[in-house]
């Protein structure tokens, strides 16, 4: 909670249209939009927690629930789509137990991640994957699933 009221004595003049810049901000800060963040913002703004979800429920860019460890972003532009993105999402499900959400992995579908000359791409956390196969998506889950169980 401390670093929620932290992000609010940012916006001391309390106006509305600061919602979704106080949303983005503590997004940013703990990772999610927490149930105590939006009762916060609603009291800060002065509004109802009805209108704040309301608002970080229409963005898909505002989430409810802490990331994963492994945040999986797997590009359904144009390119990576007619490149194969959907199988290559359907394989990941499947070598992740047909879980889309756990706390060592979630996996979404993503509109663009702006590496359409090297489609079909994977994003996880920070690192881009290019010209992805279904071989390499489970070479990659392997890998990290190894990191995770060595010692």
């Amino acid at each position: 909670m401390t670093e929620i009221k932290t992000v609010l004595q940012d916006y001391q003049n309390r106006e509305r249209e600061y919602l979704i810049p106080i949303l983005q901000d503590i997004q940013s800060l703990i990772g999610f939009i927490s149930p105590d963040a939006i009762a916060a913002v609603a009291l800060h703004l002065k509004i109802p927690t009805s209108k704040v979800y309301a608002v970080a429920s229409f963005y898909d860019q505002f989430k409810f629930l802490p990331f994963a460890k492994y945040r999986i972003k797997v590009c359904n532009g144009t390119g990576c789509h007619i490149e194969g993105s959907g199988a290559i999402y359907d394989e990941l499900v499947k070598l992740l137990g047909g879980e889309t959400r756990t706390e060592l992995f979630s996996i979404e579908r993503v509109q663009c991640l702006g590496a359409c000359g090297n489609a079909p791409v994977i994003k996880i956390n920070d690192k881009f994957y290019i010209a992805v196969t279904l071989e390499m998506a489970a070479d990659i889950i392997k890998s990290i699933k190894a990191l995770e169980d060595a010692p």
